[in-house]
This record gives C-alpha cells, structure tokens and sequence, in this order.
C-alpha cells in the first residue's frame, strides 16, 4: 500500500486534486473468506468462499489434495484427509465462484491459487467441490453402541489419544457432543466405561466453561502431560440417536446397514438394493461416495431381529435412506440372508 498512498498524499497536497480524488475504484481487493459447510463439523463439508458480498462454491475441475489442504490450513483444521463431492455434502446454490483452481501447496489462502477469475467457469453445481480435514483437537467416540456414545479420542500431531478422566464432567461432556455434532450430553463417563484405549493419553485435568468450541481449548494441563492410566479413560454420551448404521465390516464406512425404528434396530433387505440406495447411505453415515452396494449376506455377516425395510428406491438425491420410496415399515419377504450391506468411499 505505501506507493498507492504516497500518491494519494501528493494528490492531497495539491488541492486542485482535492475534488478529483476516488479511492475506491484503485483499491486493492483482500481476500475472501471461506467455510465448509453440510459436514459434521466445522473442518469438513462442501468449499464455499465469501466475494463481492456473496457466497459461492468452487468447481471440481483439476480439484486435488493440495487445493484441500490449502482450504484446511486457512481454516486451522490440519491437513486433508479426503476429498468431498456434491453427493457427499450436497449441491450448492447461487454463484459458482472460482473454478480449475491450482495450489502449488505452500498457499496461506486458496484466493491465492490460479483459477479462472472470479465467477468464471464452465460447471453445474453437482461439481461443486468439499474437503474432509483433520486437525489437532479432532474429537471421535468409540465403544459405543452408536455413533454419538463412547470413549473419547482425540487427535494430536498425527495420532489418536485418550481423554483421562480426572475432574471430567458434565460440562465437559456437553463440549465433546456439540463439537462431534451430537446434539447436547446426556452423561459425562468415567473409569473407561466403553473399554480401555490405546496409545498416548493427550488430555488430563480438563476444566471446561462449556462455550468453547472444541475440547482441546478447554483448561488442561497440556498435551500428554497427565498422571492417568487407560482405566481412567473419559467418556461421553450424547442425547442425539443415529438413525442408521453400517455394522460388522473393517471400519465404520463399510458393513451391513441397520436402521433404528421405534427404539428398535433392524436390518434391510436386498431386494431392489443398488448403488444409488448404497450412496444415500455413504453420505448418510459421512462415509463419503458408494463403492459398491453388498448383496450377499455372507460378507458382513447376517443380522438378527427385525427386517425393517424391503424394496427400497432412492433416487440418489435423498438425505436419509427413510426418505427413500419402500413397501413400508415391517413390510418385507426376506431373511436374513439378504440383508443388504454397504462399501464407501471413506474406509
């Protein structure tokens, strides 16, 4: 800015100028802001950026890994992880603000990238692109019979670690559950109640306000610093209840696909089951795009009780898997040897 008001100054002084000056039209731009909306948390979901007083998504030709990571270091959520799609955090609306976008990685802002220009393009919204980040202070709970209860893990500089559970609390609790987008606590959990973990114990003595935003921000005595073993592992259970899950493969993002019901948890039938059935239910679970739609049984075991749901057709645009057209609730003539199963992007 020195050469630009340097010679505004000199126009300044010469008061002949006074009335000719406009410093709007030579003022230089500042970047814009950016955010990651439709994921579970603020370090995931669909790419938007902020520009000319206007929100708009970005387009997916030549999108890679770099352009993420890019996005997740100006957001101060780590390094990517995964690359998003439209089918995973859903289409955007309005402009379509920065296409064949390309980092060289060493970036501090993605405006900072060559693209085509502000608002040029040649995309529809189904391209509009997401990254998946992860970050130190990244929250997951494990153990649990569902996903929004279990034993607190948190991320740190490459590695998961427990939470140890002294002076653990209710309000820590409800910090955990709203950073992991559960809703508010129903129980704050201690002397590894969903089993021991494993590995480093990151967090000791957390004393949280209960405003903060992720757990890792709340008092406590540093990284890896404690006095804890495994048997103290913190827990938490969160008030929100899933309405389906992906059980009994190698990860959360594959397995046979159960569906809650009336406090009830039953499984789906084959019948009809295909890849656009299979990519509601990746992007349900945030599992990311369907691999493969499982109809074989064999592969991720049989389940017991209910059949819940037969001849499912979704179209692919369906936000839960129950927003999908089928015979109705109970209705079916299967076993479960067909009980329907998934494969997702994000294994």
């Amino acid at each position: 800015f020195n050469a630009y008001f340097t010679a505004i100054l000199a126009k300044i002084h010469d008061s002949s100028n006074l009335r000719k000056i406009n410093l709007f039209p030579i003022m230089p731009s500042f970047p814009p802001f950016i955010q990651l909306v439709n994921g579970r948390n603020r370090c995931e979901g669909r790419v938007e950026v902020f520009y000319n007083d206007s929100w708009g998504t970005v387009c997916d030709d030549e999108w890679d890994m770099v352009d993420a990571n890019v996005v997740c270091r100006q957001l101060d959520c780590g390094v990517a992880v995964a690359l998003g799609s439209s089918s995973q955090f859903g289409q955007g609306a309005g402009l379509i603000l920065m296409d064949n976008v390309d980092c060289k990685g060493s970036e501090g802002s993605l405006s900072e990238c060559t693209s085509l220009g502000w608002g040029v393009h040649n995309c529809y919204h189904f391209e509009d692109v997401g990254v998946v980040c992860r970050g130190d202070g990244t929250l997951r709970l494990v153990g649990g019979q569902y996903d929004c209860e279990g034993r607190v893990e948190i991320y740190y500089q490459g590695y998961w670690g427990t939470v140890c559970d002294d002076a653990w609390s209710f309000t820590d609790a409800q910090v955990v559950c709203r950073q992991t987008g559960c809703g508010s606590a129903h129980a704050a959990l201690t002397n590894s109640f969903f089993g021991f973990g494993t590995g480093r114990i990151l967090l000791d003595n957390v004393n949280c306000i209960g405003y903060e935003q992720q757990l890792s921000r709340c008092h406590n005595l540093g990284w890896g610093k404690h006095n804890c073993g495994h048997h103290e592992d913190a827990g938490v259970s969160c008030a929100a209840r899933p309405s389906i899950r992906v059980v009994n493969g190698n990860s959360s993002c594959q397995g046979r696909v159960e569906v809650r019901y009336k406090d009830f948890w039953g499984t789906v039938c084959d019948d009809e089951w295909n890849m656009l059935n299979a990519l509601v239910v990746c992007r349900q679970v945030g599992c990311g795009d369907a691999l493969a739609a499982v109809t074989v049984e064999t592969h991720f075991g049989p389940g017991v009780g209910t059949i819940l749901l037969d001849n499912l057709k979704c179209t692919g645009a369906e936000p839960s898997l129950t927003d999908c057209s089928h015979i109705g609730w109970n209705v079916h003539n299967c076993d479960h040897t067909e009980d329907a199963g998934v494969i997702c992007s994000l294994l």
